[in-house]
């Protein structure tokens, strides 16, 4: 099996920025696609980012935040910039060890997910 450890969640005034990180352990030689997603109080869950065949972003997000990888530490990272309120939620990472992206019906693993507070 696979874990994966969320951390860099916190409160941040708007505008600001924040870094995410997320390490997996266990068997990661398999993992083809990593992934955040975030969920806000009454929503449903979104996809933020998506790192595998190719790199997808929700169209919310597109020119504030960056996925990348670090495949020798087996950890990906989510840079959040210009944050504002509606980014407020707890932000999942979550892994698919088959297909080449991350879609939330078929994920076969989720970290237990880190709390982004955007406010003044």
């Amino acid at each position: 099996q696979v874990q994966l450890v969320e951390s860099g969640g916190g409160l941040v005034q708007p505008g600001g920025s924040l870094r995410l990180s997320c390490a997996a352990s266990g068997s990661i030689f398999s993992i083809n696609a990593m992934g955040w997603y975030r969920q806000a109080p009454g929503k449903q869950r979104e996809l933020v980012a998506d790192s595998g065949g190719s790199t997808v972003y929700a169209n919310s997000v597109k020119g504030r935040f960056t996925i990348s990888r670090d495949n020798a530490k087996n950890t990906v990272y989510l840079q959040m910039n210009s944050l504002t309120p509606e980014d407020t939620a707890i932000y999942y990472c979550a892994v698919d060890r088959y297909r080449d992206y991350v879609r939330a019906e078929t994920a076969n693993y989720w970290g237990q997910g880190t709390q982004v507070t955007v406010s003044s």
